[in-house]
């Protein structure tokens, strides 16, 4: 029974309006990626509807092979240099606010595509200065020089995402490492940045080990958390080993809060942008009041 209440709180509408098919078809010009639709994200509709969008650079192809993960896997990686150029004429033209700018692992490039966010980042604040930018980062293997590109263009917004407990990551991110996505956390909060990471639950993490992840992401200063619900994208990937129910997301959040994150965002379909704008505005709100 109870399984079947946390499901129900896993549906989304899927109502197409005139924003959504309006940034549908801007992306589709543009010839861009977002993480909505290359990872099979729940609240494309809802964020689409609004016209709120992840975009995906560096391709859509990832050098790394995390169990968790929908985006496809390649051996032979493209570049395409006016992407940066794209993404900033695509936010202009849907008129957006805040922007969210994420990408694949790039590990077979010298600067594991540091300098291509920082490019990004720059054509935006040319065409649309208005505009505030978080950036999703991969690790970039923990390189100070990339990290310092990425800084020095200088997000309102860096995340960076631990994903799941210490103990889970040979099984779901072989390819990385928990105290190097730490260290990233830290030195981008040493430079000054509001900083931001994110969980999934239910891939077969304890209670315990949830809030010594927390522990470690809050040590860093990271400002910003959010938690959601791991949903398995097809049966290659790995299982759903739970599904936690509502009063446990709101449980973490209150626990997130006595930690003293500015914000944590905690629901079943919480992603690590979902309304993004929102909590960057109550972190913002937050340093103004502890000011």
């Amino acid at each position: 029974m109870k399984d079947t209440q946390t499901r129900i709180h896993l549906k989304t509408k899927s109502i197409a309006n005139s924003n959504y098919y309006r940034t549908k078809e801007t992306i589709r010009e543009q010839r861009l990626h977002t993480v909505c639709e290359e990872a099979g994200c729940p609240n494309k509709f809802e964020c689409f509807g609004v016209k709120t969008a992840t975009f995906l650079i560096l391709g859509n192809s990832c050098t790394r092979n995390c169990s968790f993960c929908l985006i496809d896997k390649a051996d032979d990686f493209q570049l395409d240099s006016q992407e940066p150029y794209r993404v900033a004429e695509a936010i202009n033209k849907l008129g957006l606010k805040y922007a969210v700018i994420t990408s694949v692992s790039r590990d077979d490039l010298p600067d594991k595509g540091a300098s291509f966010f920082a490019e990004t980042m720059n054509w935006i604040r040319k065409m649309n200065p208005p505009c505030l930018i978080e950036v999703l980062t991969p690790d970039f293997g923990g390189d100070e020089k990339a990290l310092k590109k990425v800084f020095e263009a200088e997000p309102d917004v860096f995340n960076h995402n631990i994903e799941t407990v210490k103990r889970l990551y040979p099984d779901i991110r072989a390819q990385a490492d928990y105290e190097c996505s730490l260290d990233v956390l830290h030195k981008a909060k040493q430079y000054g940045l509001v900083v931001k990471s994110g969980l999934m639950v239910g891939m077969g993490e304890t209670r315990q080990e949830i809030i010594d992840v927390m522990q470690d992401i809050r040590a860093t200063g990271c400002d910003i958390l959010t938690i959601g619900q791991y949903l398995q994208p097809t049966k290659d990937h790995q299982e759903v080993k739970r599904y936690y129910r509502i009063p446990e997301f709101s449980f973490l959040k209150q626990l997130g809060l006595s930690m003293n994150f500015k914000v944590v965002q905690s629901m079943p379909l919480v992603r690590s942008s979902y309304r993004a704008y929102d909590s960057f505005l109550k972190a913002e709100s937050s340093e103004q009041k502890t000011a």
